[in-house]
């Protein structure tokens, strides 16, 4: 008999499923339970954007394209970079479209980290960069951003952390799962810490255009003397409802996209053609959408901030994304206990701060990427269990 502990590698035996997805599994298989779990947006596609899609089968557009994207797609990626952030890209040279963004963290991570390089990664943050950092042989160097910065990475942090192996620094704001955000002034803070160095940036800026302040966000790359160093991976499954379609995008220096474009020939060939042809819609249509779906979630954020205030507990004001981070410290459980309790005693589903790194420890990410109904009866819910448990404390 085969013994399969002998045959996988350690690597991906020792990197565990993700935390966000356990939860999820559980309540599917539970009758009126209620989800505040997975980061995917509530909208429907716009529909002219799925319309461009069914157009695009209907034309028969059913064969691959370049290895790299349609170039209309990747002109129009570039004009949306350039009206939105201010900076320019070659979409020939400069650009290429993914399988969602999580695929172009794979690619820009496998293509310049060496076995032993450092990564350098603010927790807590998405589950996915430690272990695409193992997986390319790097070494994951964690920094602890905490409330009270606001969950920012703050420069002393990132020049204490630097070592001669430092590769590559992962800049994820707006945040997941805090939703905090960084200042135009913030970022040239890290970025006088980089000047010097031969450091690498990945910014993952899937959520750029789902911020709530007054400045809005500004791409790291923007930053006198940062593109050089910078990746920048995006997408469409948050800003425009499209999680389904799989499509990402990362721009970057030319010797980068490159690589990177190499290796997602091999692996991948080319994303979905019916995707690419709606993504191209959704750039060039659709900001009057995004503008709505935003105002919807501001209000829910603001609802549900205050939901878990009243009900006593301490709650971080998110400004990007649509996650919130509360604190359950004061009930005296672990992250992974309050979740399971939560779920098993009133049937809403939470994930556990841990699963987005060790210092996620006394917190819970709570998205409010759903209706405003159900973060209604949601809340009422956790207040329950807040109340109940409070006693027992």
């Amino acid at each position: 008999m085969i013994k399969y502990e002998d045959i996988l590698t350690s690597t991906i035996q020792e990197i565990p499923p993700s935390g966000i997805r356990k939860f999820f599994d559980l309540v599917a298989t539970m009758k009126d339970a209620i989800s505040l779990g997975v980061g995917e947006p509530d909208f429907v596609t716009p529909w002219t954007i799925r319309e461009a899609g069914i157009y695009s089968l209907e034309k028969g557009r059913t064969h691959y394209t370049a290895n790299a994207g349609l170039l209309e797609l990747r002109e129009e990626i570039c004009n949306y970079t350039n009206r939105k952030f201010g900076v320019r890209y070659d979409p020939k040279t400069e650009t290429l479209v993914t399988v969602g963004g999580s695929e172009a963290i794979d690619l820009m991570m496998r293509c310049i980290i060496n076995p032993g390089d450092e990564v350098i990664i603010p927790e807590p943050s998405f589950v996915c960069y430690k272990p695409c950092a193992r997986m390319a042989g790097g070494v994951p160097v964690v920094i602890e951003t905490k409330e009270e910065d606001e969950f920012r990475l703050m420069p002393e942090q990132l020049k204490a952390a630097i070592t001669p192996k430092t590769k590559l620094l992962v800049l994820p704001f707006p945040n997941n799962p805090t939703g905090g955000v960084m200042s135009k002034s913030d970022l040239e803070a890290i970025a006088e810490v980089l000047k010097d160095t031969n450091i690498m940036v990945l910014s993952d800026e899937i959520y750029a255009e789902l911020r709530y302040d007054s400045e809005g966000n500004t791409t790291f790359s923007a930053i006198d003397g940062m593109k050089e160093r910078t990746v920048i991976v995006n997408g469409f499954s948050k800003t425009f409802a499209m999680t389904g379609w799989r499509l990402g995008y990362a721009l970057g220096p030319a010797p980068l996209i490159k690589a990177m474009t190499k290796l997602h020939q091999y692996g991948i060939m080319s994303t979905p053609t019916t995707s690419q042809f709606a993504a191209i819609e959704a750039l060039r249509s659709c900001d009057k959408e995004v503008i709505a779906m935003r105002q919807e979630y501001n209000y829910r954020r603001r609802f549900i901030v205050d939901g878990f205030r009243s009900m006593g507990l301490s709650c971080f004001e998110p400004l990007g994304a649509f996650y919130v981070f509360p604190c359950i410290k004061s009930l005296g459980m672990t992250s992974e206990e309050f979740a399971t309790k939560l779920l098993n005693e009133e049937k809403v589903a939470v994930v556990p701060g841990t699963a987005f790194g060790e210092c996620g420890e006394g917190f819970v990410r709570c998205s409010y990427a759903y209706s405003i109904d159900n973060i209604e009866e949601a809340l009422k819910r956790i207040a329950k269990f807040v109340e109940r448990h409070k006693k027992i404390v």
